[in-house]
Order: structure tokens, then sequence, then C-alpha cells
């Protein structure tokens, strides 16, 4: 048999796959419609189409099962897009997120919703809990804490006046690049524009290629880019999405220091989501000033053998010198042995409030 013939036979044989591929997504997709119409004659005070804890236990299995060539994480993210387009179907999910349109956050937004979902943006993190609080979306996206930078305290804080849940997580790889537009004249630039984040992310970089090079923060890294279009003597440092968008060059690419840098961001909305199997947990909690309080309120933890994952103190908005913990630990309000925990820790402290039980990032 010759090249061509080959070439002929493997093709045919693709596009038999494909239309097969085609078909069952459409069988998939008929499915979520008929699940649709179940949960609405059944609904008994709000239906819930999206379900994170399902979400992520079907996830989980595309993983589990995926026997290559392709990788477990691109694997998934095909499933995370056919779920978000036959959701689409059910309740289009509405989604606010710290804009403008090409932020990491917006990133994170579709790498969990998918993007089929409609991602709203919101000029601060106030605005995106007061949209999901309001009702005006279904969930937010907000940035919580960056390995390199630590925590994002704006984000907490909006926790302490805030009934709101959180139902999920997402981990971003961030990925820094410098960018000019077509009017920018490389070698005069004089000025770099990012968010404060992005630019301390790249610190070390900026000093040994941009020593003298002034260093202006901005609200995001997406208006770092919008900005630029109308200066020839500026660049930006943003991400892949702000590029796209506002079609920059690239002229130096992953310039953060730290090449495992990553960000973490929260969703919030206002279901409490059951366990999916392998979960996380969030709660604020407020102790009483006295002596042998922090280990007082940690000492039901190691007793039960729960594996805290990070533990922030933050100013109490109830007086000074108050102080409350953020505290994330693996495992599910629902779980006796976490149910005993919390019930230990109530009794020692002034105010607990749980943030929420929720799926850990699976991509």
């Amino acid at each position: 048999m010759s090249e061509q013939q080959q070439l002929q036979t493997l093709r045919e044989k693709i596009d038999s796959i494909d239309a097969n591929i085609q078909q069952l997504i459409n069988q998939r997709a008929s499915c979520a419609q008929e699940v649709a119409a179940v949960k609405q004659t059944d609904d008994e005070g709000g239906t819930l189409f999206y379900r994170p804890e399902r979400e992520a236990q079907v996830l989980r299995r595309v993983m589990e099962r995926n026997s290559g060539p392709l990788n477990s994480e691109e694997m998934a993210r095909l499933f995370r897009e056919i779920m978000s387009a036959c959701l689409a179907l059910e309740q289009p999910v509405k989604v606010a997120f710290l804009g403008p349109e090409g932020t990491f956050t917006q990133a994170a937004a579709l790498k969990h919703f998918g993007h089929s979902a409609i991602s709203v943006p919101m000029s601060s993190i106030d605005e995106v809990f007061r949209e999901v609080e309001a009702g005006a979306v279904n969930y937010g996206v907000v940035p919580v804490e960056n390995s390199t930078e630590g925590v994002i305290n704006h984000t907490l804080d909006n926790f302490l006046g805030s009934g709101l849940k959180i139902c999920g997580e997402v981990e971003l790889r961030i990925h820094h690049h410098l960018m000019v537009s077509e009017t920018t004249r490389k070698d005069k630039i004089s000025r770099i524009y990012s968010h404060a984040q992005s630019l301390a992310q790249c610190r070390k970089w900026l000093d040994f290629h941009y020593p003298n090079v002034e260093r202006i923060a901005v609200n995001s890294n997406a208006e770092a880019a919008r900005r630029i279009k109308s200066e020839w003597h500026s660049a930006a440092i943003a991400g892949d999405m702000a590029a796209q968008l506002y079609e920059l060059e690239k002229i130096a690419e992953k310039i953060e220091d730290q090449p495992d840098n990553s960000t973490r961001f929260l969703i919030i909305g206002t279901q409490e989501v059951p366990e999916s199997g392998a979960d996380k947990t969030s709660i604020m909690v407020a102790m009483r000033n006295q002596p042998g309080a922090l280990h007082d309120l940690l000492e039901p933890f190691r007793s039960a053998e729960v594996d805290l994952t990070r533990v922030e103190t933050r100013p109490s908005n109830t007086g000074t010198w108050n102080y409350v913990f953020f505290i994330d630990f693996m495992g599910h309000v629902d779980e006796p042995r976490i149910a005993g925990v919390m019930k230990q820790v109530g009794a020692t402290a002034s105010d607990l409030k749980i943030l929420g039980s929720y799926p850990q990032a699976v991509l």
C-alpha cells in the first residue's frame, strides 16, 4: 500500500470516529436536557442545574480511566467543555469575575465553568460579592492566594460581612509575558504597566532586564494591556488572554521569577455543596483574647489528624486588636470526624462561621 493510500485509509477512519464522537456528544446533550426536565418537575424551591460535587466526580473519573495518548488533564479539559455546553442547554451559568476581560480571574472562571458559561466582568472584588448576593449572577470567581506573593487579603475581608458560601476552587498556573502594541518603539520603552501582584512576581526579571524603567501598578493586567495600545513608549505584563484580546506582541515570555507560580481562586455562591469524595472546608473563627487561644483552636484538628492547608489571621471589624482566623483543611463538614472537630472548635471560639465545604480543584 502506498503512502497516499495509507493516509487516505487513516483519514477515513478518523472521519468515522469523528461521526461517532459527534453522535455520542449529542446523545449526552439529550440526556442533559432530560435531567433538566426532571429537576424542574421535582423543583421545591429553586432548581440547581450546576452541581459542583457531581462535576468534580465526573472529571476525576475521566482522569482515572484515561489511557492516553492524550494526558489526563487534557482529556478532562475536553470533557469540561462538553459538560459546559450540555449545562448551557439546561440553563447557562452566569459568572461574575474580577475584570476587565482578559484577566487571569476570567481565565480561572472559564477553566472551571467552561466557555459556554456567561462571564461578566466586575471592577472590584467587592462588586463580585455584591452581584452574587443580589442574585444577578449564579456564581463569582475571586483570587484568594498566590504561591509567590501569598494571600489576597481583600478577598478574605469580604467574607467577614458576607453570607455567601465557597462552592469550589480553581488553581491556575500563572505565566506572565512582557508585551507591546504595534505602535510601541521597543528600544524606547520607559514604563511598564501591570497589576501590583504581577510586578512583584516579576521583580527580579525586571531588575535585570529593565532596571531603569518606571513600573506603574494598575487595577488589572488586562487594564495594563489595554492602556499600551495608545502609548508608543510603554509595555505591559499580562497573560495569554490579554495578549489575544488586545492583539499584542509578546517580546518576552514566562518572565515570572518562580517557574511554578500559581494562583488559587474561589468560586462563591449561595448553595451548600454535598460531599464529592475529595473535599476541602474553609472556616472563619474569632477567638477570645486570652492566653492559649490559638492552641485551643488548633488542638481539635491535631487530635483528629485533620490536615490543615492554610491558616491566615486578619483584623476583626468588631474592635481594635481583635483578630479572626481563616482556616482551610481537608475534609467535608458532613463527615462525622469533621463534624466532631467543628463542635469542639465552636465550643471554644467566640464565633465560628463555616464558609463552605467544596471539591478540591480537579484541573
